[in-house]
């Protein structure tokens, strides 16, 4: 599948090491015949960054997540004043952006290939135990020529499939039975503000039912 586009989701690089890095994955895609493209970094929209988000996912086969270091926190509690107050050291915490990008693609049943550089936090989607293999990874380009790293891409690659036409979005589909459809499908059909109450409506009901259980198990 040559010259295949693909979303890197990655934020904006603050050291030397993080931005070498990032062009190393790039410049591997492109040996593979992929063509990476990222909101802010070579791809520009003049909608606001969800929408351009969202636009430029429909247009490509695939995701690939870097989760770099981009807040640190020296010291901090974590559920300050409650009963399993913890004290916080030298956390490394992902752009939130990496999250989005990454709920976005498997709602549209996108493959994900999920790279967390060395140390940092791995919360949410960044966690092992999804549909995806996490790979932790150290900043050093031969990182990406590992057997390990070779052939987790290899096995993403084979799971690339082309752009959904745009001609195939929304109205046919949504006149179909909400019954027949997958969670992905239906996730995927929703506005981006939709989208977005049911990813914040979600995460209520998770925390809900930890708070439950804990209550109940207590």
């Amino acid at each position: 599948m040559p010259d295949t586009p693909v979303f890197v989701s990655v934020g904006s690089t603050a050291t030397a090491a993080q931005e070498a890095f990032v062009r190393a994955v790039e410049e591997r895609l492109r040996a593979e015949g992929l063509v990476p493209h990222t909101v802010g970094r070579n791809s520009f929209s003049s909608e606001s960054p969800f929408r351009a988000v969202t636009e430029l996912l429909d247009r490509c086969a695939g995701v690939v997540v870097i989760a770099l270091e981009r807040l640190h926190i020296d010291h901090g509690v974590e559920k300050r004043g409650g009963v399993q107050e913890a004290a916080l050291a030298d956390v490394k915490l992902a752009t939130p952006w990496n999250q989005i990008e990454a709920a976005l693609a498997y709602s549209r049943g996108y493959p994900l290939l999920v790279l967390v550089e060395d140390g940092v936090r791995a919360d949410g989607l960044l966690e092992t135990g999804f549909d995806w293999y996490v790979q932790s990874v150290r900043l050093d380009p031969a990182a990406l020529a590992t057997p390990v790293f070779n052939g987790v891409l290899s096995s993403w690659k084979a799971k690339l499939k082309p752009p959904m036409p745009r001609a195939a979005l929304a109205p046919a589909s949504v006149a179909a039975n909400p019954g027949e459809r997958s969670v992905a499908q239906l996730l995927g059909e929703l506005k981006p503000a939709q989208l977005w109450s049911v990813l914040i409506a979600a995460a209520t009901l998770v925390g809900g039912a930890f708070a439950l259980g804990a209550k109940l198990g207590g």
